[in-house]
């Protein structure tokens, strides 16, 4: 007599995918990352002009930031289980000063591949100070960061600006259900 399996097979043809796209993230990560520090600051550069174009309020944002830190590109791919993963430039005074990744494994109702890009304007130092000496700044904890949306990003002033940070998405590709910076951890990292 054949035992009757405990999971509907839908369900576990879920989980199976949910864990295949997971490790796909995990082996894909490092070639998305094997860029030298000369190429990741020349897109981290792009990127930002780029969105100053697509929203000219974040130009605000940017005269106003005492540091803007710049992922030119994030991927984040999930069933289930999700994955993201991406480096990024922080920019200070024209030049960029440190390189850093974001990272993040989640699990919940989520599906989909996305390919994104997000700024961060650091509005003070204090702010700054703590990426700096943070040792991995885990989003949701320290700094107030409010994420920038169109219709946020068209009332921006100069008088309204009163976070430690805001983080703009910008540029993307795919479709994500589920997207969010909560519990990503940004790092502080050294290119080739």
């Amino acid at each position: 007599m054949r035992r009757a399996s405990v999971l509907p097979m839908s369900i576990r043809g879920w989980l199976w995918a949910s864990l295949f796209l997971w490790v796909a993230c995990i082996f894909l990560a490092p070639q998305a990352r094997a860029e030298s520090a000369a190429e990741l600051s020349r897109e981290a550069q792009s990127a930002l002009d780029r969105l100053y174009q697509q929203e000219p309020k974040t130009r605000v944002l940017g005269n106003k930031a005492v540091g803007v830190l710049v992922f030119p590109r994030i991927l984040k791919g999930g069933l289930l289980v999700g994955a993201e993963t991406g480096d990024g430039a922080l920019i200070r005074r024209g030049k960029v000063q440190a390189y850093y990744n974001i990272s993040a494994v989640s699990f919940g109702l989520q599906a989909g591949a996305q390919e994104f890009s997000y700024a961060l304007f650091f509005m003070n130092e204090p702010a700054m100070r703590y990426l700096d000496q943070s040792d991995g700044w885990s989003l949701g904890a320290g700094p107030s960061l409010v994420v920038v949306d169109d219709s946020y990003a068209a009332s921006i002033t100069t008088t309204t600006l009163s976070q430690d940070v805001y983080a703009v998405p910008f540029g993307g590709q795919g479709l994500m259900a589920g997207m969010g910076l909560e519990g990503s951890k940004i790092t502080r990292t050294q290119p080739d």
